[in-house]
């Protein structure tokens, strides 16, 4: 009669042992405490081949992080230890992506620290975010919550990683943008002086006049810094080629578009905000609109735009006929500032300076 077989030793028939499987010793060692037999994670070992993202919510002091589809979720300190920390447990789970909300500033040390580790980053509205929380029904909002609602957007939308940009990128961006604020608080402070009282009006011309000093400070730094740069500058003398382009439109380009010849005229157009949104529902046809990306670009094009518009013959061109088509004037000079975007996406990629005949 035949035997009954079980851990791979031959019992009597009638017999019932439990066991391992027929015919084989046990994979699992018989003690619990052994660590022999067991089972490698897959995760560490590189075999597995799921997709994972990851969402993480910045806060000042910590950063709530969740995994998904694992639904791992942990927290760990927003500074130099926990980014290392960080850096170091998500490695394991080699994300597809990594998922941060824009949170003024608190986000760029991270999202540094991960790409510095070779981490794909990728730095999404807030807006959206919260747009996409409300379309699963959270209404709760804890750092918790929010970094789970961040992992399945990225897992949803699969948003596409971005190179940080380096040191030099960001010092000019910095000063950029410290230029433009300087300009707002100037118009604000000449504005507040036509109606006020002559004491007042006295305060605001002596602050202009401090703030015109600045500007100036500020202007020589940025010329130094794009001229001290040969790549820059090579860059600059292209875009400065374009009609309408002047230095403060191409140094905003420098800082704030570093993509500018690298994506196609589409992808541009709506990175800047300059692709307009089509509003139809059946036999409705609403107006188109603009908005959303990179505002201080889009603001320097328009005004790139209503130069190029009177002064250089294709553009002005351009203008009158979408004029003489019934466009409204503003929406043509967006349209102008359309073209004038796309025309200098091609001067960069081709590295060659305007030519009317072949850009026009």
């Amino acid at each position: 009669m035949a035997a009954a077989v079980a851990d791979g030793i031959p019992h009597p028939s009638g017999v019932i042992k439990p066991g391992g499987e027929l015919g084989h010793p046990s994979v699992i060692p018989s003690s619990p405490d052994s660590r022999l037999g067991r089972m490698a994670s897959p995760v560490l070992q590189g075999r597995d081949q799921m997709e994972r993202f990851v969402g993480i919510d910045v806060s000042k002091t910590a950063l709530d992080v969740h995994v998904v589809p694992d639904g791992v979720a942990f927290q760990v300190a927003r500074n130099a230890s926990g980014i290392d920390e960080l850096v170091h447990r998500l490695a394991a789970y080699q994300p597809h992506i990594v998922a941060l909300e824009a949170t003024g500033g608190f986000e760029t040390v991270v999202a540094a620290g991960l790409a510095g580790a070779k981490l794909p980053v990728a730095v999404v509205n807030p807006a959206q975010i919260r747009a996409f929380a409300q379309a699963l029904g959270k209404r709760a909002k804890t750092d918790l919550i929010d970094a789970l609602v961040i992992a399945r957007f990225a897992e949803a939308t699969k948003p596409e990683p971005r190179a940080l940009a380096d040191v030099q990128t960001q010092h000019l961006a910095d000063l950029v943008a410290r230029r433009r604020q300087i300009v707002q608080m100037m118009t604000a402070e000449r504005n507040r002086q036509k109606h006020a009282s002559r004491r007042t009006a006295n305060s605001c011309a002596r602050l202009v006049a401090a703030l015109e000093r600045e500007l100036a400070d500020i202007n020589e730094e940025i010329d130094d810094a794009v001229r001290g740069s040969p790549a820059w500058r090579e860059t600059e003398d292209l875009l400065r080629s374009v009609p309408g382009v002047g230095p403060v439109v191409a140094r905003t380009l420098l800082a704030d578009l570093p993509e500018l010849g690298t994506l196609d005229r589409r992808r541009i157009a709506a990175l800047c905000g300059l692709a307009p949104w089509t509003r139809q529902s059946g036999q409705w046809r609403g107006k188109s609109f603009i908005g959303g990306g990179r505002s201080s670009v889009r603001s320097a094009l328009f005004m790139a735009a209503l130069v190029a518009a009177k002064r250089s013959p294709p553009f002005a061109a351009f203008y009158q006929r979408l004029i003489a088509r019934g466009k409204a004037k503003m929406a043509a000079v967006i349209a102008v500032a359309r073209k004038l975007l796309v025309v200098l996406n091609a001067v960069v990629r081709t590295a060659t300076k305007w030519d009317e005949a072949k850009h026009a």
